[in-house]
């Protein structure tokens, strides 16, 4: 992960341990794609204790969610910052904003 966004020049970590509650954001983004899992395989498929069919829902949710969770996780890291960091109007041609960190650097020469 970059020190500082390529845009703006934020800060990424803002303090030690402040992504550790995206874990809480990354449980709620899982359970409502489990939810959504669940709406669509109701309507398409069904759900019957007489068969499988509940089995068959939970090893395809549960192959969904494994197969979507590094984007669950990026994303559980946008909402979380979002949260706290307030952003407000910004021009990016403006000399006022933080440089990012890839901006060239100046060469001191001394003789």
């Amino acid at each position: 992960m970059p020190e500082r966004c390529a845009e703006c020049g934020q800060k990424m970590e803002i303090e030690p341990g402040f992504y550790y509650g995206t874990g809480y954001v990354s449980y709620g983004l899982s359970i409502a794609l489990t939810v959504f899992n669940l709406v669509w395989f109701l309507i398409f498929i069904g759900i019957d204790f007489r068969d499988n069919s509940l089995f068959w829902f939970i090893g395809v949710d549960v192959v969904i969610v494994l197969l979507l969770q590094p984007w669950i996780m990026r994303y559980s890291r946008v909402v979380y910052l979002s949260m706290f960091v307030k952003y407000g109007s910004y021009d990016k041609n403006d000399d006022q904003h933080i440089p990012s960190v890839d901006a060239p650097q100046q060469e001191i020469h001394t003789s």
